[in-house]
C-alpha cells in the first residue's frame, strides 16, 4: 500500500478515534483529574496516592495513583462535596475540600518534602518498585534500586541493575548485549520517552545510555507486554527520563576509573520550561588502564538533553535527544583476530500530553527519529593492512509516530491508539551472510491497537489487540492480575510479530555484530508468550515471588552449519522455544536492602535442512543456542553502617554452550587445470554437533562503600570498591580456531567522586 494512501487512512482513523474519545457524560456523573508536583522542584511526582471521600461516608474511599507525568484521574463520582487527599511517603500530606459538578473537575497539588521522615520514607516509597515486586513479567525500576547495586561508578547505571535480574543473560563485562528469557538482543525493544534506541548498552558492560541520575522510572517487560508495543519478539524496556528542575539551578560532576560525567538542570522559564542535560565520556585510557595489566580496549560516551514545557495547566510538552558512541576490541589487539566493533546511536523526538478540561480523557502524541550505525572490522592497529572485504557495516533508521488515547472511566481505563513506523535498513557484509539482500531496503508498518483495563474489585483484566494494516498481522494480547491481601496472582499471554530482524552468527563466541534485514512476507518471525506468577508480601518491607514462562518462536533465521571457518556463513530457517522460572526474594528492613534472585531457563532451537543430514546424520538439528544459560543466581546486600553504605553483589551463571571443532583441513575447488602444490586452497573446519560443549561457569563478587558529605555548597559523595574481588578468571570469548581465550575483567579496585550543587 502506498505510503500516502496509508497515511490518509490513519489520519481518518485518528479523526474517528478523537470523536469516539469525546465522552458523553451523563448528568449525574462527575470526575476529578489533575497533576501532582514536587513543591521544591516543580517536577511531576510518580506514585502519589490521591483519595476522595464524602464527609458523610469517610469509609467509602475512591482513589488513584499518579503516573510518570504526575497525572491522576478518578471517574464515576456522584456530584457533591468531597474531601481529597494527596499523600506520598517522604512528603507532607495535602488535604482539601472540593465541590464536584457534573462532568469534569480539575485539582492540582504540590507536595513539600518532609525532611523529618525522609530517611526512612525514601525506602518505604519504593515498595511500588523492587526486584521481587513483579507482575506477569512486568517490573518497575526506580533510581534508588539502581544505586543500591555495587558499580564502578558513583552515580549508578540502569544496565548494572538489569543484569542482576533473573532471566536476563548478558555477554558480560564486554560486548553490551542482553538476552531476555531466551530471546536475541535484536528481539528486545528499548525506548526513551517513547523514542526507540536500538543499541543503548555500551561496549563496556557496566554502562548504558541511562545513568540513574536521569531516570524517572524504567518499566521492564520480560515478555507478555501489552498492545502499545509491537514489532518485537522478546521484551520491552520503557525508560522515562525525568524533567529538569523547574525552580532552581543545579549541576553535578563525577569521575571514576571507567567514566567521567557532568550534568546540569534548571529552569529556562520558571515553572514553565526546564532543561536537563548530561554528558559522559570513558576514562579507561586515562585512569583504569594505568593500573591494570590486562588490555582494556574500550572507548565510549553519550550525550543527553531534555527540554520540558508546561504550556497550560492541562498540557505537557517534552523534547528529548540522545547520542551514543562505542568502540571496543574483541580479541587480543596484536593477535590474528584483532577485530573491533564500532557503533553509534542518534535519536530524538517530542512528546505532547493533552488533558481536555471537560472530562477524564488523556491524549498523547509522540514523534521521533532514530538512527543506528555499526561496523565490525580490523582494529586500528591492523586497519592499514586489512582489505576492504574485512569491513562489515550495518545501519537501521526509523521514523515513528504514535497517537495514544485513554478514556478514564469508573471501572475501566480504555487505552487505544494509532502507530506509523517507516524503517530503513542497509548492510555491507563482505560475504558474511550470503543470502541476505545487501541493498538498502525499507518497511512501512502502520496500524491500530486497543488495550482496555477492567477493574472488577481485586481483579484486573486487560485484553488487547494490535493490528498492522500495512502488514495484515493480527496480535491478540491479554494481561490479568488478582490481588487479595498479601497475595497477588498475575497472568499474561500474547502473540508477537517482528518484521525487521537482526541476524548474528552465534557459532562464534566473539560475535557481537548484528546485520538487519526485512523479513520475507511469508516468513515473518512470530512468538507466542505465556507467563504466570505469584507474589507474596507477608509484611510491608518484604516480597517473595515466583514466575513461570514459556515462549514459542517460529521463522527464525540462524547460521547454517557450513564448514567455512570464521564468520562466512549462510542462513537457514529455524524454530525455537524457551521456558523456565524465576524466583525472587527482597527484604528492606529500615534503610537496608537484601535480595536473592534465581533463574532457571531452557532454550532450544530446531532447524531442518537436507545439509544437516549430510554433516550430522540427521535432517532435523536440535541444539541449545549460545545464550542458553541454564542457571543464574544473584545476591545483593546494601547496609548503612556508621554513616557509610556498604554494598555487595555476587553473581553466578552456569556455563554457556559453544561448538567444538574436531579438526581442520584444506580443500581446493576443481576448475580447469590446477597444480595442488601451487594452489593454497581454502581452510575448512570440521565441527562437532552444534553447541555440544559448555564454557566454564561464571561467578564474581563486587564490593563497594559509599559516604555522603553535606557541604555548604552541595553534596559530596565518595565511593571505594573492588570488582571481581576474588579475581575469578571468567571467560568472555574462546576462539575455537586458534584456541585463544579472552577473559572478562580481572580484580579491579575502583573509586569514585561525585559533587552535586544544592
Amino acid at each position: 500500500m502506498p505510503a500516502r494512501r496509508l497515511l490518509s487512512r490513519l489520519l481518518g482513523l485518528a479523526v474517528l478515534a478523537a470523536c469516539a474519545a469525546a465522552p458523553t457524560t451523563e448528568a449525574q456523573t462527575s470526575s476529578v483529574r489533575g497533576f501532582v508536583r514536587d513543591a521544591a522542584t516543580g517536577q511531576p511526582l510518580l506514585g502519589v496516592n490521591v483519595a476522595l471521600w464524602a464527609p458523610a461516608t469517610p469509609d467509602r474511599l475512591r482513589g488513584s495513583a499518579t503516573d510518570t507525568d504526575g497525572f491522576y484521574a478518578v471517574a464515576g463520582l456522584e456530584p457533591g462535596r468531597y474531601v481529597i487527599r494527596a499523600s506520598a511517603v517522604g512528603y507532607t500530606t495535602r488535604l482539601d475540600t472540593l465541590v464536584l459538578d457534573a462532568g469534569g473537575n480539575a485539582w492540582d497539588a504540590e507536595l513539600a518534602p518532609d525532611a523529618r521522615d525522609l530517611g526512612v520514607a525514601t525506602v518505604e516509597s519504593e515498595r511500588t518498585a523492587g526486584s521481587a515486586n513483579v507482575e506477569a513479567g512486568f517490573q518497575r525500576i526506580r533510581a534508588e534500586d539502581i544505586r543500591a547495586v555495587p558499580a564502578p561508578d558513583v552515580s549508578g547505571d540502569l544496565v548494572n541493575y538489569l543484569v542482576s535480574l533473573p532471566g536476563i543473560v548478558t555477554s558480560g563485562d564486554r560486548g553490551g548485549q542482553l538476552f531476555v528469557r531466551g530471546g536475541e538482543p535484536s528481539q528486545n525493544g528499548v525506548f526513551l520517552d517513547g523514542i526507540p534506541v536500538f543499541q543503548p548498552f555500551h561496549v563496556l558492560g557496566f554502562y548504558s545510555a541511562f545513568p540513574a541520575d536521569l531516570l524517572q522510572s524504567a518499566d521492564v517487560y520480560a515478555g507478555g507486554f501489552d498492545s502499545r508495543f509491537g514489532g518485537l519478539l522478546s521484551s520491552v524496556l520503557d525508560v522515562s527520563a525525568r524533567p529538569g528542575d523547574l525552580r532552581r539551578l543545579s549541576a553535578s560532576a563525577s569521575v571514576a576509573p571507567f567514566v567521567a560525567s557532568a550534568a546540569a538542570e534548571g529552569p529556562l522559564v520558571r515553572d514553565q520550561v526546564s532543561l536537563l542535560a548530561s554528558a559522559r565520556v570513558s576514562t579507561v585510557d586515562q585512569i583504569a588502564a594505568r593500573y591494570i595489566d590486562d588490555p582494556l580496549p574500550f572507548t565510549f560516551g553519550d550525550l543527553f538533553g531534555k527540554v520540558y514545557y508546561t504550556p497550560t495547566a492541562t498540557s505537557r510538552f517534552s523534547l528529548t535527544g540522545l547520542h551514543t558512541y562505542d568502540r571496543g576490541g574483541i580479541g587480543d589487539p596484536t593477535g590474528p583476530r584483532a577485530d573491533e566493533v564500532r557503533y553509534t546511536n542518534s535519536a530524538g523526538g517530542f512528546r505532547y500530553l493533552l488533558l481536555p478540561s471537560s472530562a477524564p480523557f488523556l491524549a498523547e502524541v509522540k514523534v521521533s527519529y532514530s538512527d543506528y550505525d555499526a561496523e565490525l572490522g580490523p582494529s586500528s592497529v591492523r586497519r592499514d593492512t586489512a582489505g576492504i572485504g574485512d569491513l562489515r557495516t550495518a545501519s537501521l533508521s526509523r521514523f515513528t509516530t504514535d497517537i495514544d488515547l485513554t478514556n478514564l472511566l469508573p471501572n475501566v481505563d480504555f487505552r487505544y491508539g494509532l502507530f506509523l513506523r517507516r524503517t530503513f535498513v542497509s548492510s555491507v557484509l563482505g560475504g558474511l551472510f550470503q543470502n541476505v539482500a545487501l541493498d538498502r531496503r525499507e518497511s512501512l508498518d502502520a496500524g491500530i491497537y486497543a488495550q482496555p483495563e477492567f477493574r472488577l474489585g481485586p481483579l484486573k483484566v486487560s485484553p488487547g489487540l494490535r493490528y498492522s494494516i500495512s502488514q495484515g498481522l493480527l496480535e491478540p494480547r491479554l494481561r490479568a492480575g488478582l490481588e487479595a491481601g498479601p497475595h497477588r496472582l498475575s497472568f499474561a499471554a500474547g502473540r508477537y510479530y517482528q518484521t525487521i530482524v537482526g541476524v548474528s552468527d552465534r557459532r562464534d563466541a566473539t560475535s557481537v555484530f548484528t546485520a538487519w534485514a526485512v523479513a520475507p512476507d511469508n516468513a515473518v518471525p512470530v512468538a507466542d508468550h505465556v507467563i504466570g506468577g505469584y507474589r507474596l508480601r507477608p509484611v510491608s518491607w518484604a516480597d517473595v515471588s515466583v514466575e513461570g514462562f514459556y515462549k514459542q518462536i517460529r521463522n527464525l533465521s540462524v547460521a547454517e552449519w557450513t564448514a567455512v571457518p570464521r564468520l562466512t556463513t549462510r542462513l537457514q530457517p529455524a524454530d525455537g522455544e524457551a521456558y523456565g522460572m524465576d524466583l525472587r526474594a527482597e527484604v528492606r528492613p529500615g534503610r537496608a536492602l537484601f535480595l536473592v534472585n534465581y533463574g532457571l531457563s531452557f532454550v532450544e532451537y530446531t532447524s531442518t535442512s537436507a545439509l544437516n543430514e549430510i554433516r550430522f546424520g540427521d535432517e532435523t538439528l536440535r541444539y541449545r543456542p549460545a545464550h542458553d544459560r541454564r542457571h543464574q543466581a544473584t545476591v545483593v546486600a546494601s547496609v548503612p553502617v556508621a554513616g557509610f553504605t556498604a554494598s555487595l553483589r555476587w553473581q553466578y551463571g552456569s556455563g554457556l554452550p559453544f561448538s567444538q571443532a574436531l579438526g581442520f583441513d584444506v580443500f581446493i575447488l576443481p576448475s580447469g587445470s590446477l597444480d595442488p602444490t601451487q594452489t593454497p586452497g581454502t581452510a575448512r573446519v570440521i565441527y562437532e554437533r552444534p553447541f555440544n560443549a559448555l564454557l566454564p561457569d561464571y561467578h564474581r563478587l563486587d564490593l563497594s562503600v559509599d559516604r555522603e558529605f553535606r557541604l555548604r555548597a552541595g553534596l559530596l559523595t565518595l565511593q571505594a570498591g573492588v570488582l571481581n574481588t576474588y579475581d575469578r578468571r571468567n571467560l568472555f570469548a574462546f576462539d575455537i580456531f586458534t584456541l585463544d581465550r579472552v577473559d572478562q575483567l580481572p580484580l579491579i579496585p575502583t573509586f569514585g567522586l561525585r559533587f552535586q550543587t544544592r
